[in-house]
């Protein structure tokens, strides 16, 4: 999966992951939120989250607390 980190209108991190199919220019211009944190791949492992990679459309690479922003999205989905 890919994923692109926004930040939301409350200032906050914002994780959204989507098909390796879709581009990540293609899928960033379907969103309203302005700036963009980091993006690149990620996977769900028996060991916990693993992102990698960049966005060279985006000019952008993953940062060192995706991972732990991703996890914490997914255990309190109401946040």
């Amino acid at each position: 999966m890919k994923y692109i980190m926004f930040e939301d209108f409350s200032g906050d991190p914002l994780p959204i992951m989507f098909p390796n199919r879709i581009a990540f220019l293609e899928f960033r211009e379907q969103i309203p939120y302005t700036n963009v944190l980091s993006a690149g791949y990620v996977q769900i492992r028996e060991d916990g989250i693993a992102c990698h990679g960049e966005s060279r459309e985006l000019n952008t690479r993953i940062r060192p607390e995706d991972a732990a922003i991703i996890r914490e999205k997914l255990d309190a989905p109401e946040s």
